[in-house]
């Protein structure tokens, strides 16, 4: 991704924040913790890693009418190491019910996935940006003196990304073929009643891809475990 376009969604996501009208809680934070990749038959490797993330509730919920709200939010991950983990930009929206301590919904996301040169057979081959279309579900529940405790968990299967050539790319495969994949994200922490949260997560994501032509030596097979935590404030 080039650096104009790292910048414009970057100012996407402080905008997002930013939204004050019509918002019912917007908060922006950052997580900081380790990854550990592994793609195909390749060892492990494990790096630093930070999350620079955002929500805004669009539109107020109203439990009584059970009529949702609107929430929109966005992340960037960026590893310390790109030569061996991958980047992601993401964006979401999406409905989210209300019911007493419980939040239950769905957001329609879409995700950029910049995985790093894969080296096989003395060869080095650029993977495809993968983009994904998900739809996870989410589940939160609040509990504790003025629900200020939380614990959340979102989660969905993958459907086939669409492939973006690199640019400079010398070896050209034919895409791969995605077999099953999913990820979820756990999370809990404790929102402040001075405007700020802190909270601790858990995520695991798994693709695999048919052993075709296009997936020489499961280049494309990615199984990610990362574990972070981090503080924000809330508006």
């Amino acid at each position: 991704m080039t650096s104009g376009k790292t910048h414009f969604i970057g100012l996407m996501l402080l905008s997002l924040v930013s939204i004050r009208a019509y918002s019912q809680q917007s908060t922006f934070g950052v997580d900081v913790g380790e990854v550990s990749d592994k793609f195909g038959a390749l060892s492990s490797t494990n790096a630093a890693q930070v999350n620079i993330n955002g929500q805004v509730t669009i539109l107020k919920g109203n439990p009584k009418e059970q009529r949702p709200a609107i929430v929109a939010g966005g992340e960037i991950i960026l590893p310390a190491d790109t030569n061996n983990h991958a980047k992601e930009f993401a964006v979401w929206g999406g409905p989210m019910f209300h019911a007493g301590h419980f939040i239950l919904g769905f957001e329609a996301q879409i995700r950029k996935i910049i995985e790093p040169t894969a080296f096989v057979d003395n060869q080095f081959f650029q993977r495809d940006t993968l983009e994904f279309l998900e739809v996870p579900g989410v589940i939160r529940y609040d509990f504790g003196a003025s629900k200020r405790v939380f614990v959340e968990v979102k989660g969905a299967p993958e459907f086939h990304p669409r492939f973006r050539t690199p640019k400079g790319t010398t070896v050209l495969l034919p895409n791969p073929h995605l077999d099953y994949g999913y990820f979820i994200r756990g999370s809990a922490g404790y929102n402040s009643s001075h405007h700020w949260y802190a909270r601790a997560s858990y995520e695991l994501r798994y693709l695999k891809y048919e052993p075709d032509a296009g997936n020489p030596n499961g280049l494309y097979n990615w199984r990610s475990n990362s574990i972070s935590g981090g503080v924000g404030v809330t508006f």
